[in-house]
């Protein structure tokens, strides 16, 4: 059976993905390729804000809490995806990757994924 540390390998492979950090919606760093551990942890901390708001729309809307968000950054796109009500992806793209073949993966295998974590 895979692991989060495969999870992490695999996806940091992709040439489609830059980095990649899972994390607690506390804010508590789980694993991450790909970035510096500062670095890691910094997305860790700033991660579960964006979670929080998307929540917080899809309420106000009727919508219902975050599955997937695409954030298009200053010079990349980054994906933040909720694994579980605990537990969160945070990908950066590589430069000029398309979101679209990552998300569909993301949102077709969130349960095997979040249960690695």
């Amino acid at each position: 059976m895979p692991t989060l540390r495969d999870l992490m390998e695999t996806l940091h492979a992709r040439p489609d993905v830059a980095s990649a950090v899972v994390l607690g919606r506390d804010g508590l760093l789980i694993d991450a390729a790909g970035l510096s551990a500062a670095d890691a942890e910094h997305v860790a901390a700033v991660a579960p804000g964006i979670a929080q708001g998307a929540d917080a729309m899809g309420a106000a809307t009727g919508d219902g809490p975050l599955g997937t968000a695409v954030l298009e950054l200053g010079r990349g796109l980054a994906v933040v995806s909720a694994l579980s009500s605990d537990v969160l992806l945070v990908v950066r793209l590589a430069p000029d990757a398309a979101p679209g073949p990552l998300v569909r993966e993301l949102r077709r295998h969130r349960a095997a994924l979040a249960a690695l974590v």
